[in-house]
């Protein structure tokens, strides 16, 4: 049988396959051409999805903004355009705008104590075990994550200390912030809490990550050790 000798996007090299190369090497990596291709998923007898992403492009002279004006009656002027294609490219404009206008939310920060009873208050107030909750911030303060690192019973929690690492490391964070409730409403520290704040305050060290606090709370109160300046015991 006679082809063309043009090449079908499923005979390209797998990394440059639009589909294959956003999962080996991320969406940052395609092209615009490549990302309207995925959208479109194929093109005509004569072009490849990417090739007629490509022109479709090059009649608003490569301009993401102008592409997002094109009606779907317009988009389906191309061949092999039809409406559900022209749908999808009109509602992914539409959905880039959005974005534009939508505000990213403020993370919330910690500077003090307060902060952190303000921040894990709502999580473990009205728990009757004990729960132990971390914040990891940025250089910033600001931040990035919580995570539930272990639970235990009426007065005991057992960690493991490789766990939070791993999860300050992998999100890069530039400080730790521990909280945990001590549902008999007495905070004041125990050994075992004691032991635990100076094992990661030592360990976080190593990478070059703050132990900023370690916070017990109950209903109405707490206890810091930054506020006692006990973190480095």
């Amino acid at each position: 049988m006679e082809t063309d000798g043009r090449l079908r996007i499923r005979e390209w090299a797998a990394e440059d396959r639009p589909r294959e190369k956003l999962l080996l090497k991320g969406v940052a990596s395609l092209s615009d051409a490549e990302l309207v291709a995925i959208l479109i998923g194929s093109g005509n007898r004569d072009e490849t999805a990417v090739q007629l992403s490509q022109r479709i492009l090059n009649t608003v002279s490569n301009n993401l903004n102008a592409l997002g004006k094109l009606s779907v009656k317009d988009l389906m002027a191309f061949k092999g355009i039809g409406e559900a294609k022209a749908i999808a490219i009109a509602a992914a404009m539409e959905l880039g705008r959005r974005k534009r206008e939508t505000e990213p939310p403020e993370r919330e920060s910690i500077r003090s104590s307060r902060d952190v009873y303000d921040l894990f208050y709502p999580l473990l107030c009205d728990l009757p075990h004990e729960e132990l909750w971390m914040a990891l911030t940025n250089r910033a303060g600001k931040v990035v994550e919580k995570v539930k690192v272990g639970q235990g019973g009426a007065g005991m929690i057992h960690i493991d200390i490789q766990v939070i690492m791993k999860a300050a490391v992998n999100a890069l964070a530039a400080g730790i912030v521990l909280c945990h409730n001590h549902p008999s409403g007495n905070v004041k520290p125990s050994r075992a809490d004691d032991e635990l704040t100076s094992r990661l305050a030592k360990a976080a060290g190593l990478f070059n990550i703050r132990l900023l606090d370690h916070v017990i709370l109950s209903d109405n109160t707490c206890y810091s050790y930054a506020d006692e300046g006990r973190l480095a015991l």
